[in-house]
């Protein structure tokens, strides 16, 4: 592969000046629509030669196994939740249940960023089975733990695969698939693997129930080996030309454009930010400690040096600065952030909800979430498929931020005798809700960024996705836990706070508080109430942040875009 400055001008190749690639709408402040980005002003975003494009069966099975890897790899980040309780009971370590979440967490931002690097200058294909192979290889360490420790080790390995997992599936999509057709096969992808993140508690309390919690992770080693299996005959186009083959020569060309030095001050700015922020959660230390203060002290000081260096390496930055100057982009950041962080916080909080308050065990608690799973399935696909007919992805977006405000708002009413009826109509519209601005950030990139920079910027989009959601659980575990200590001196009095936080969300270490029942069992359940009540208000103050972002994504008309392309063909 030559590096840009070894490839000469061609009007068919993506331009080295970022500034050349970008729209004039997004340049003009007389534009009539105010600078927004339109769709049809990109014309190298659907550069891809017709004839690499796949179809049929070879189309299908790319669509389905990309499905089910981003499938895997959000179900890998919730099926612990139901699952944790028998673990730290059996390696006897409820001090590291925090670290079940935070190792993986930890490991897949720190290296998120760099994954958009390596799709845009290695083989597509090759660099997502090294990401597969690693993310199994840390899940079968996890299944044959014997230690806590050990099983902390391998929830690290695994979120280092699964950082270039979601990003390379849907970079695939992107070269794979025609540009009429990406919104469905990107509609069908998110939708099944925000499948896997709401429906974590129902299969992982189900294999905890009836098998072993170790087969929430020998889960991920057969589906795989079938994508595996699947991907590996089939050819997939790259970004970019590669005209060498991999090797030394190779190497040398393309390590300059990794930014690596980047990516060395960017990995221990994450990693001590997030480590304050799981310190901190689970009352390892105070938030005042020294050592609180100090991962947060370092991690900024960190950070400022890290977006120096950005600012300096320009496009070849590993986030490049065009990317967070143009509206359209940074809006799709922000908007997809919002989304994806009141869906991590309904899907921890509507479990704790149905154990806690309603009684339900783990593997009904699960069930009870499927109005919200098969809302949001049912209109993340149909909205892929309308978008080709409709064109315009701005409407879609700003919908699902008013659903999801309202459909979270909805659920913060949620007491312990709300109806069956009641929390299976308030979830289905929250569902509509995540179902109908589920994939639009992401079309919003695909259709304004050069086919060359896609990548990178999916990468960034799936990075400040994590990195929300970490945030917003700590959050929530935080608005979670104080405003049950005031609930319950207003509500149950007599119940011991430190005893109530400690017994956790399942059913019946929460009445085993009150072994008596009667009107003190009665303050306790509206006391976990409110308070998942009180976090539910965070999830609309997100919903809020996403409808007031979306309006900067653009007012891109898929249709003309695909128009145009079909003309200049």
């Amino acid at each position: 592969m030559s590096t840009p400055q070894d490839r000469p001008s061609s009007p068919k190749q993506d331009n080295i000046d970022i500034e050349k690639s970008v729209p004039t709408s997004l340049h003009s402040k007389t534009s009539t629509m105010d600078a927004t980005p339109r769709a049809e002003s990109f014309h190298s975003n659907d550069d891809m030669p017709k004839d690499q494009y796949l179809s049929g069966l070879k189309l299908i099975t790319v669509i389905v196994a990309v499905s089910l890897v981003c499938f895997l790899v959000l179900l890998d980040q919730s099926i612990l939740s139901t699952a944790t309780p028998l673990i730290t009971t059996q390696f006897h370590s409820l001090p590291d249940v925090g670290w079940y979440a935070g190792a993986f967490q930890l490991s897949s931002a720190a290296l998120q960023p760099l994954t958009g690097k390596l799709y845009t200058h290695f083989r597509i294909k090759y660099t997502f089975l090294i990401f597969l192979f690693v993310f199994e290889v840390g899940s079968l360490l996890c299944g044959v733990a014997q230690s806590s420790l050990m099983l902390i080790v391998g929830r690290a390995v695994a979120g280092l695969g699964s950082s270039g997992l979601m990003n390379g599936g849907l970079t695939i999509i992107t070269v794979v698939a025609p540009l009429e057709k990406r919104p469905l096969f990107t509609g069908m992808a998110l939708g099944i693997s925000q499948l896997g993140l709401v429906s974590g508690p129902l299969i992982g309390g189900a294999l905890t129930e009836y098998t072993t919690w170790r087969w929430c992770f020998y889960i991920n080693l057969p589906l795989g080996a079938l994508v595996a299996a699947a991907v590996l005959p089939l050819h997939i186009p790259d970004i970019n030309i590669l005209n060498e083959k991999f090797g030394y020569v190779l190497i040398r060309k393309t390590i300059p454009e990794l930014d690596l030095p980047g990516f060395a001050l960017f990995a221990p700015a994450s990693v001590m930010f997030l480590l304050a922020l799981q310190f901190g959660s689970a009352h390892t230390y105070s938030w005042s400690s020294p050592t609180i203060i100090g991962l947060f002290v370092g991690a900024g000081a960190t950070g400022l040096i890290f977006i120096a260096w950005e600012y300096k390496q320009g496009a070849r930055a590993m986030i490049p600065g065009f990317l967070l100057k143009q509206r359209f982009a940074y809006s799709s950041f922000i908007y997809s952030a919002s989304l994806m962080s009141a869906l991590a916080t309904a899907s921890y909080y509507l479990p704790i909800y149905f154990q806690a308050v309603t009684g339900a065990s783990p593997t009904m608690s699960g069930v009870y979430l499927l109005p919200s799973i098969l809302s949001m399935m049912f209109l993340g696909v149909g909205s892929g498929a309308l978008l080709s007919r409709t064109g315009y992805y701005l409407p879609w977006a700003a919908a699902g931020g008013v659903i999801m405000c309202i459909g979270n708002g909805l659920l913060s009413t949620f007491r312990p005798h709300t109806s069956t009826g009641t929390w299976i109509g308030y979830q289905i519209i929250v569902g509509v809700g995540r179902g109908a601005g589920a994939q639009m950030a992401m079309v919003a990139l695909q259709t304004l960024l050069p086919t060359k920079h896609i990548a990178t910027g999916l990468a960034a989009m799936i990075f400040f996705n994590n990195f929300s959601t970490s945030i917003a659980i700590v959050l929530a575990t935080t608005i979670f836990s104080e405003t049950l200590k005031s609930n319950l001196n207003k509500y149950a009095p007599s119940i011991d706070i430190d005893a109530a936080l400690a017994a956790g969300g399942g059913a019946q270490a929460v009445r085993d508080l009150v072994p008596g029942g009667g009107p003190v069992l009665d303050g306790l359940l509206l006391s976990y109430s409110k308070s998942i009540g009180t976090v539910f208000y965070m999830c609309v103050g997100f919903a809020v942040l996403g409808f007031a972002s979306s309006w900067g994504m653009g007012w891109g008309d898929r249709r003309r875009q695909l128009k145009a392309t079909k003309n200049r063909r």
